[in-house]
């Protein structure tokens, strides 16, 4: 059996009497798109940070690709082949697009002490950048000040960072946040192009999304995970339903 490109063993987190993750065990193979779903503040952003390495946790493993990543900063994971995208876009505003790209690919590459002059300069950078932001649909946008851009434009920017690091693994935080109905639909079409080419983890809140794009789903209530599975058996968990009383019911695919 191949080994899955992503093993979470125990995972726990506490925050003084908060437990934001708790014994999160799971395994994703390679080319799955698995979606975490729960409600506020059930600990999907902090599962994402400890997975990048922005997080230690007080106890469990994270095995990528075989490798115990656990005690990895992010910069060593970034090397193995995890990139993530925030819930929050931090973007240069008087940058370009491409500017903003070159940067992260320059700062994977390892010398990102050398300024982001260099960055804006550096053919090799350059081209790199302006491949990954044609594969979200920016190559038209990439020397446009990010300033000028819709909101849309900068997730797509985003995950073009992302991409422009060559990764194995993708950790996006709620890539659909604060789009509008065209921009979403854009970002749908690109997450599924992104499917299979990549491992993807999503945390997000729009359920149509989720319920489109996802092989399996894992719901996590208070930091533990009380279910995993494909869709369809997700759609139909008492458990998971019952975990959303209060907030649009997962069996209608809404904002949950």
């Amino acid at each position: 059996m191949t080994e899955p490109l992503l093993k979470i063993q125990g995972l726990c987190k506490r925050f003084g009497g908060v437990v934001a993750t708790d014994d999160i065990t799971l395994d994703i193979p390679e080319g799955e798109l698995h979606a975490v779903i729960g409600p506020n503040g059930a600990g999907k952003t902090t599962l994402v940070s400890q997975l990048a390495g922005e997080l230690t946790p007080d106890a469990g493993r994270i095995l990528l690709g075989g490798t115990d990543v656990t005690s990895m900063p992010v910069w060593r994971r970034s090397l193995l082949g995890t990139a993530r995208s925030f819930q929050i876009t931090s973007l240069f505003p008087e940058f370009t697009a491409r500017d903003n790209v070159a940067l992260a690919a320059q700062a994977h590459a390892g010398h990102s002490f050398h300024f982001w002059k260099d960055a804006r300069r550096e053919t090799a950078l350059r081209d790199t950048a302006h491949a990954a932001l044609s594969r979200v649909g920016m190559g038209d946008r990439a020397d446009v000040r990010v300033s000028r851009l819709s909101h849309g434009e900068h997730r797509q920017i985003e995950i073009a960072m992302a991409l422009a690091t060559r990764p194995r693994l993708l950790l996006l935080d709620e890539p659909m946040a604060g789009l509008g109905s065209s921009e979403a639909a854009g970002m749908l079409a690109l997450l599924r192009a992104l499917k299979r080419q990549y491992t993807i983890v999503l945390i997000e809140h729009d359920m149509e999304a989720v319920f489109a794009l996802a092989d399996r789903i894992s719901v996590l209530v208070y930091g533990r995970v009380i279910a995993t599975g494909a869709p369809e058996a997700i759609r139909a968990n008492t458990q998971v339903r019952e975990a959303y009383l209060g907030e649009n019911s997962v069996a209608g695919a809404g904002d949950a």
